[in-house]
């Protein structure tokens, strides 16, 4: 017995003639999503035409110094932005204008032992107490696990069974 995988256009429904045909995007950026970047699959006929419809856009944030302010991103088009530059010419200005150094990763350790963080899918152990709080608030770190795009603990689940203290199923 064989697998066939079958490759449909999540743009138009239409089934795609073999894995040589499919176009993935990946969309980063877009007003309704919610839970970080997804993938799509088309057609290369398609998304032809996205490459003909982009923009020349600056992303830029702004940082009004307001204390416990997260700053605001916003996208406009490089004209508009060109535009603010008044005294010299934006291409200019960007050659010469201070470097923004990346921000360190931080290395701060999760406390899985607390109920913010308890039931997260991690490669370390699982300590008793994130057992514990797993198993005392399943339906509390389910619904946070299912708000974060997470997978959620079931407790029939072998696995899941094991690693955080549930009767074994």
């Amino acid at each position: 017995m064989g697998k066939r995988t079958v490759h449909v256009s999540d743009f138009s429904g239409k089934v795609l003639r073999g894995a040589d045909e499919v176009v993935r995007i990946v969309v980063l950026d877009h007003p309704d999503l919610v839970a970080g970047p997804v993938q799509l699959e088309a057609e290369p006929a398609e998304v032809e035409s996205i490459d003909d419809a982009a923009l020349d856009v600056a992303v830029v944030e702004i940082h009004d110094g307001r204390p416990g302010e997260a700053p605001r991103r916003v996208v406009l088009t490089a004209s508009e932005f060109d535009a603010l530059a008044t005294d010299v010419p934006m291409a200019q200005l960007l050659r010469t204008a201070e470097r923004v150094r990346p921000a360190r990763a931080s290395r701060e350790r999760v406390g899985y032992a607390s109920l913010e963080h308890a039931g997260k899918p991690h490669r370390g152990r699982v300590t008793e107490e994130e057992a514990r709080l797993v198993r005392e608030h399943l339906d509390e770190v389910n619904k946070r696990l299912a708000d974060e795009g997470l997978r959620q603990i079931d407790p029939t689940d072998p696995e899941h069974a094991s690693r955080y203290g549930f009767p074994m199923p």
